[in-house]
């Protein structure tokens, strides 16, 4: 089993629309710009299931139920091959501050002086890759993926975690 390049990506990507209580239009837009950078360029390989002769490329769901990531992977024929679940307690704070740097970000946007805007941008971006860094950590071993596809997936586990 050699594995294509296509063979060890995402190829789908859903989130469980009850775990969403609540977006606005800038969440909105993450949400679809994070999406479609991912299907359009990622990295995704399930060490367990392709040790176990499964092969991508991969339809995946991310949901939080009980406080926990879930990703659930699917086969393109929509058959189950696994589902990993993550403890988010050391996400937490990176989402939160995340949140809270966004808001900034977008309040920037409106009124802010391009110069403040880059900083609140840059800040954004250092907790963005730190939490990308930290998912990948959480990952090893589990599933072999690379920095910006991580970074992605943050962005997705951060819409699953407004409430409103």
């Amino acid at each position: 089993m050699s594995g294509s390049e296509d063979t060890w990506r995402i190829a789908h990507i859903a989130l469980d629309q009850d775990t969403i209580l609540w977006r606005n239009a800038d969440v909105e837009q993450e949400r679809r710009v994070a999406i479609y950078d991912l299907i359009e360029e990622n990295t995704f390989k399930p060490l367990r299931a392709v040790a176990k002769g499964h092969e991508g490329p991969w339809r995946l769901k991310l949901s939080v139920p009980d406080g926990r990531l879930a990703m659930e992977i699917r086969d393109m024929a929509d058959a189950h091959v696994e589902t990993i679940v993550l403890g988010l307690a050391r996400f937490r704070r990176p989402i939160r501050e995340y949140f809270a740097i966004c808001d900034s970000y977008y309040q920037a946007i409106r009124k802010a002086t391009p110069a403040e805007i880059e900083t609140i941008d840059m800040a954004r971006r250092g907790i963005h890759n730190n939490a990308a860094e930290l998912l990948l950590e959480r990952l090893e071993g589990k599933i072999d993926t690379d920095f910006p596809t991580a970074r992605r997936l943050f962005t997705l586990i951060c819409v699953l975690h407004i409430k409103g």
